[in-house]
């Protein structure tokens, strides 16, 4: 993929993931694949036959050539990230019955050194749309200068900004998550939120109404907001707000990083013309599939897969 033909710029850190469908106590062997919030997102928008370009910064410890060509694999554009002598980060995830088992390690990973010498005002003007998340930014301060340095030089050439705060105590406080948030809101187009995790959470607040015009008074154009009380999402657009149920949570198996994947059905479907609530309704499908079989990245549908289901 050549940098003409980018829609879509994603910043993040991809993790290694190794899993089990037993518990870690009991299991002897783990599977091993890639992963993490961004790289999920990313690769949910590239099945889905989007231009997709990762930036990132990846250890040169062993699992950089696997990190590299597996992104690639999924017709990701990988031309923006290098390499240095930290490590990556992982995660190891068990599916024991009833019981999910998730393990973290990211001290001094590879990602975060990323910077604003990682991706340059040039090419951010070529593309249609950046993403990130509210964990990549918490990295370190250049990883977080990076975000808000790109974000602003978007907003300013008319390029769509989108963002997650994905907040989560694994890695966050709801203050730091907060702060982060509040910095780039400014350059913000699309926000990403959870009611309970990012509204309730960050705000107080579990008006559904009042967060969107929170929203809304700051400059944001679109807001998209997962309620699992409601059993679906809200799309706040142009001053009306929309609703769509989630898609077939019958079949639903594993939820893992479901969120992301939305995300990424998201994102390409805007980049694509689809109008917000359309968009919604398109990435719900993605999602959808995405929780009736395991894995965060294996279990995403293709392009094909999620229209035949839109259709049906």
């Amino acid at each position: 993929m050549d940098q003409q033909k980018t829609d879509i710029v994603i910043i993040g850190e991809c993790l290694i993931e190794l899993t089990s469908n037993g518990s870690l106590a009991e299991s002897s062997t783990l599977n091993k694949y890639f992963g993490g919030d961004t790289v999920t997102t990313a690769v949910a928008a590239s099945r889905m036959g989007g231009n997709v370009s990762y930036v990132t910064k990846v250890g040169n410890d062993g699992f950089s050539e696997f990190i590299l060509s597996s992104l690639q694999k999924e017709n990701i554009d990988t031309s923006l990230i290098k390499t240095n002598d930290e490590q990556n980060g992982m995660y190891i995830v068990a599916n024991p019955q009833n019981k999910k088992e998730l393990l973290y390690y990211k001290r001094k990973t590879a990602a975060t050194k990323l910077n604003i010498e990682d991706i340059s005002e040039d090419y951010i003007k070529q593309v249609k749309l950046v993403y990130s998340t509210g964990i990549v930014q918490s990295l370190s301060a250049s990883s977080r200068e990076l975000i808000r340095e790109s974000f602003r030089i978007a907003r300013e050439n008319e390029v769509i900004t989108a963002y997650d705060p994905n907040y989560t105590s694994c890695f966050m406080s709801s203050g730091d998550t907060k702060e982060l948030l509040e910095e780039i809101l400014d350059y913000t187009d699309i926000i990403f939120l959870s009611l309970k995790g990012d509204a309730i959470r960050l705000y107080e607040v579990d008006s559904v109404e009042q967060i969107m015009k929170h929203f809304w008074d700051r400059g944001v154009k679109i807001v998209v907001i997962k309620s699992h009380i409601d059993n679906g999402y809200y799309t706040g657009y142009n001053g009306s707000i929309s609703f769509t149920e989630f898609y077939n949570t019958s079949k639903a198996i594993d939820v893992t990083a479901s969120g992301d994947v939305f995300n990424g059905g998201f994102l390409y479907a805007i980049t694509n013309g689809y109008q917000p609530n359309e968009a919604t309704k398109f990435a719900s499908v993605v999602s959808g599939l995405q929780t009736q079989n395991y894995g965060a990245i294996q279990s995403i549908p293709y392009l094909k897969t999620v229209m035949e289901n839109m259709e049906a």
